[in-house]
């Protein structure tokens, strides 16, 4: 047998308006661990929905060699039956079901119609060994953390006898440990000969366990690198992905610092189902005009659910504490509220809460404040096409036009317009939760440009972020947060990724009021 799986030779995938793949060439070797990297919107994740049946043969040209063999994939099922599965970066577990019923869905182990219970449960223990799961096969999805989900995905891919493994963007909301696990896990599999596709921007992690990359860029292969033998660094990549040295992973900082614009104090919440338990304690923090303050924390720290609460109380229940703007207090009762106080929080799920994927970008952009593109309820559709097509310009939307459908942009374009609605509600104060989740270095690079203007045009800007380095590059001031309370702040000279960490994990005492104030406001 070769000692390659897969073959992909002149691919082109054309959509209205768009080539999005163009005469596209990938080689894959078995046994081993194949990073596909570029820019969103290069064509990644087209070129595997190809691979897969997801767009079927006949929507495309080029050819597909599987194991020498020529494949012709009419759906997903056809591919999953030749040994080819795909996890997609949002994954396609059903919360309500339990980890074995996830597992065999489709892929019953039934005999006339009637499943067998007893097979599926001692199959389901067996893969679960595989991947690391100790979880009962009865426990609900909904039960289980992030990480452990995608480790049921694998472990679904698996059951259905996989001999190529498709992961899309699989650490992207991951924690470093959950990753790390990940990471390991594919290893093992590729010592027991299952051979994988990786498609990811965290560069870190594909020069750590990839043995090659194939780059693409604007829909075409640029380059195939071996990791091993060519002792690939970051900025190599990056050049193959944007055709260019990026000498900075962050823009210069040039805006004046000023007064406190914002401020929140005591915030306790408690979680809305299990009203006994606190999931932010007694929260202190304080945002300048004109500065970047940054929440550094793992899953689970009560990040997302601080910044949530605070927008019009978007989460919680039984809230507590206060929220000042310019010296007055606030009273949000809703999110509503927020808007008309200049109070915006931007999601760190932009497909499933901050966008309307069928929408149009043009609908988008003017969802939050459409009082300003309509007169006595009726909308004004040229002046809402001039706003959007103002945003589409300053901020580098990569489409035609407007009236493109949103959910049809890569993920760095669907950021800019989450980006452009919340601006063009002209808010004072900006929540950004993980606001360059999933995109790549080049796409990170403008956000970050864009969120520096903000605060250059006088904003306060609050960054949410898993990405140590990324908060120490763009943050003036950072605070970390561990168990629902806020342990520390630090001046961004202060600051490291260790020191970090270690107050993102540090047990509180006395019911988490204990904070170690290391002067960063002094």
């Amino acid at each position: 047998m070769s000692d390659v799986i897969l073959e992909m030779r002149g691919i082109t995938k054309e959509f209205p308006g768009v080539k999005a793949l163009h005469n596209v060439h990938l080689r894959v070797k078995a046994d081993e661990i194949h990073a596909l990297c570029g820019e969103n919107g290069a064509g990644k994740s087209t070129l595997m929905k190809v691979l897969s049946g997801v767009y079927p043969y006949g929507t495309y040209t080029g050819d597909i060699l599987y194991k020498g063999e020529v494949c012709q994939f009419k759906n997903i099922k056809q591919s999953e039956e030749a040994g080819i599965v795909i996890i997609h970066q949002e994954l396609a577990l059903i919360p309500g079901l339990s980890i074995a019923e996830n597992l065999f869905l489709g892929n019953e182990q039934a005999k006339s119609g009637v499943i067998n219970w007893r097979k599926t449960k001692l199959e389901t223990l067996e893969l679960m060994k595989k991947v690391g799961l100790q979880e009962s096969p009865d426990t609900l999805i909904s039960q289980i953390g992030v990480g452990k989900q995608q480790l049921v995905e694998i472990a679904k891919a698996l059951a259905k006898k996989v001999q190529l493994l498709i992961l899309d963007e699989p650490t992207a909301a991951l924690n470093e440990s959950d990753s790390e696990n990940l990471l390991q896990l594919l290893l093992e599999l590729k010592k027991q000969g299952i051979s994988s596709i990786m498609i990811s921007h965290k560069l870190n992690e594909i020069t750590k366990v990839a043995d090659s990359i194939t780059v693409l860029r604007d829909g075409q292969t640029i380059e195939t690198l071996n990791v091993k033998s060519e002792q690939l660094t970051e900025n190599r990549i990056i050049r193959g992905m944007v055709g260019r040295e990026l000498q900075n992973r962050y823009p210069d900082r040039n805006a004046e610092i000023g007064k406190v614009i914002f401020e929140v104090k005591d915030w306790t919440v408690h979680h809305p189902l299990r009203q006994d338990r606190k999931v932010v304690k007694t929260a202190n923090l304080s945002v300048r005009k004109g500065e970047i303050a940054g929440i550094a924390g793992l899953m689970g720290s009560g990040r997302t659910e601080l910044a949530m609460s605070i927008f019009g109380r978007s989460y919680g229940k039984n809230i507590s504490g206060t929220l000042n703007k310019d010296g007055r207090e606030l009273t949000l009762r809703n999110a509503g509220e927020a808007i008309k106080n200049g109070i915006v929080y931007v999601t760190e799920d932009r497909k499933g809460n901050g966008l309307i994927l069928m929408d149009s970008i043009k609908e988008n952009i003017t969802l939050a404040k459409l009082e300003k593109v309509s007169h006595r309820l009726v909308m004004d559709e040229r002046k809402e096409k001039h706003e959007a097509e103002a945003f589409r310009r300053k901020l580098n939307i990569k489409t035609p036009d407007v009236y493109q459908q949103t959910g049809n942009l890569s993920g760095g374009n669907q950021q800019k317009v989450m980006l452009s609605k919340w601006i063009f509600s002209e808010p004072d104060v900006l929540i950004l939760d993980e606001p360059t989740r999933g995109i790549d270095v080049g796409a990170k690079y403008e956000i970050y440009t864009i969120i520096n203007q903000l605060a250059e045009e006088g904003k306060a800007v609050i960054i949410i972020s898993s990405e140590l380095p990324e908060l120490l590059g763009m943050c003036d001031r950072i605070y970390t947060m561990c168990e629902g309370a806020i342990t520390a702040e630090f001046a961004k000279e202060e600051a490291d990724q260790e020191l970090l960490m270690k107050y993102m994990t540090i047990r509180m005492e006395r019911g988490g009021e204990a904070y170690a104030d290391t002067g960063a406001n002094r």
